[in-house]
C-alpha cells in the first residue's frame, strides 16, 4: 500500500512539473516577442554558450567519428563493403549521432550551467531585487538564454558533424590510403536534403530544450544552496530525457514524409 501511494505521488510529481514547464514555455512565448530586447545580454550568451562549449564539441565529435570509423571497419572488410564506409559513417552522423551527441554534450554543460547560476540568483535574492528595481528578470535571464540556446546549438552541430567526418576520413586515409577529397565526395553524394534538413530542424529544438529546462531548474530553485546543486543535477537528468523523446518524435515524423 505505501509502495503505491508512493508511486502515485511520484507520477503526481511528474505531471505537475510537465504542466508547470509547459506554462513556463507558454510564457517564454509570451514574453519574447514583446520590447525591450536585451540585445546585449543576449549576444553575451550566445558567446558563453557557443564559444565556450565549441572545444569541448570538437574534441567529442573527432573522438566519434574515429571511434565510428574503427568499429566499423573490420566488420565492412569482412563482408567486402569497406568502399560504403564514407556513405554510412556520413549518413549515420548527419542524420543522427552528430545532433544527439552534440546537444547531449551541451546539456551537460550548459543546462547544468544555466540551473547552477539562476538557482544561485534565486537563492541570493538577485531575481527578487531585480524585480523590485523595475527590471523584468524573467526577460533579462530567461529570454535571452532560451534563444542563445536554440540559436548555438545548430551551429555546434555542423561543427561537430563537420570535424567528426574528418575524424573518419582520418582514419580511412590511413588505414585504407583512401584521399580526403575522394572520401569527402562520397560522403556529399550519400547525403542529400532529406538528411540535412531534418537533422537541421531537429538540432533547434534540442536547443530550445536545454535552454528551457536549464532556465526552469534554475529560475524556479528553492530549499537554500542545496537547491543549487540540485537545480544543476536535475537540469541534466531532465534535458537529456526530453531530446531523447524530441528525437524520436523528429525520426518518426521524418520517417512518416519519407514514406510519403
Amino acid at each position: 500500500m505505501t509502495r503505491t501511494f508512493k508511486a502515485t505521488a511520484q507520477l503526481q510529481n511528474f505531471f505537475k512539473e510537465i504542466g508547470e514547464l509547459s506554462y513556463f514555455a507558454a510564457r517564454f512565448f509570451k514574453v519574447c516577442f514583446r520590447p525591450p530586447f536585451e540585445y546585449r545580454e543576449f549576444l553575451r550568451q550566445c558567446y558563453n554558450m557557443g564559444n565556450r562549449s565549441l572545444v569541448l564539441v570538437l574534441v567529442t565529435g573527432f573522438i566519434i567519428g574515429l571511434v565510428l570509423t574503427l568499429q566499423s571497419r573490420p566488420t565492412l572488410l569482412e563482408f567486402g563493403a569497406v568502399s560504403w564506409m564514407p556513405n554510412m559513417v556520413g549518413i549515420s552522423i548527419v542524420r543522427e549521432l552528430g545532433p544527439v551527441i552534440t546537444a547531449l554534450v551541451c546539456a551537460g554543460r550548459i543546462a547544468s550551467g544555466i540551473g547552477a547560476e539562476l538557482g544561485s540568483m534565486r537563492v541570493t535574492e538577485q531575481i527578487d531585487a531585480m524585480e523590485v528595481s523595475g527590471t523584468n528578470p524573467f526577460k533579462y535571464l530567461v529570454v535571452t538564454r532560451i534563444l542563445a540556446t536554440t540559436l548555438m546549438l545548430p551551429i555546434l552541430v555542423v561543427l561537430g558533424d563537420a570535424i567528426a567526418l574528418y575524424g573518419s576520413a582520418l582514419v580511412e586515409n590511413f588505414k585504407g590510403n583512401v584521399s580526403f577529397l575522394l572520401y569527402f565526395n562520397t560522403v556529399f553524394d550519400a547525403l542529400s536534403y532529406g538528411d540535412l534538413i531534418p537533422a537541421t530542424i531537429k538540432s533547434f529544438f534540442f536547443g530550445f530544450a536545454i535552454g528551457l529546462v536549464g532556465c526552469y531548474k534554475g529560475y524556479y530553485s528553492k530549499k537554500g544552496t542545496a537547491g543549487v546543486g540540485m537545480a544543476a543535477n536535475t537540469a541534466v537528468v531532465f534535458t537529456s530525457m526530453l531530446l531523447f523523446v524530441i528525437d524520436f518524435v523528429a525520426v518518426f515524423i521524418s520517417d512518416i514524409f519519407y514514406e510519403l
